[in-house]
């Protein structure tokens, strides 16, 4: 079962962000919608269903959630979620798995990945300060999505660490 928005779900809701490397066209973007949409329905955790829904933010942002109060997911169930992933990887040509890179907003607004030496290579430069936006795909509730803690100044997440000395 699969609400229709992700704002139905719960602030309990367990939430996971993953970004898409390049940013996704319209066509590519309807293509892995509906690929997820497709999974959402019928995903379920040791046979109960599981009450999910998902967002697509800026062209770049999968946000897939899950109302842990109504069926908690299993391991196998977020195993089958990031399976469809790496399958929707090789079918669009896109990266959405992986933790290591860094998601800000560059001068003119645009979203932007770089990796972690990278990101550490712009602030030195100056290029990012500790009040560009960046993006914190490591937070997993929804009421952390709805508090404004997904996007904000880096110097008020883990990325202010580049900042540094």
């Amino acid at each position: 079962m699969r609400t229709a928005k992700l704002e139905d779900l719960p602030g309990t809701a367990r939430i996971w962000v993953f970004g898409a490397d390049p940013e996704l066209g319209p066509g590519k973007a309807g293509e892995l919608l509906a690929a997820v949409d497709d999974f959402l329905a019928g995903w379920a955790a040791h046979g109960v269903p599981l009450r999910a829904a998902r967002s697509w933010r800026y062209g770049r942002f999968l946000i897939v959630g899950v109302d842990s109060e109504t069926a908690p997911p299993s391991g196998c169930s977020v195993d089958a979620l990031v399976r469809l992933l790496r399958e929707m990887e090789d079918r669009l040509g896109a990266r959405f798995l992986g933790n290591e890179a860094v998601w800000y907003r560059d001068d003119g607004g645009a979203v932007r990945r770089a990796s972690r030496p990278e990101f550490r290579s712009l602030a030195r430069r100056g290029c990012v300060t500790p009040r560009s936006a960046v993006f914190d795909n490591s937070i997993t509730a929804l009421a952390q999505l709805r508090a404004g803690r997904w996007e904000g100044p880096a110097s008020e997440s883990w990325h202010a660490a580049f900042f540094d000395g």
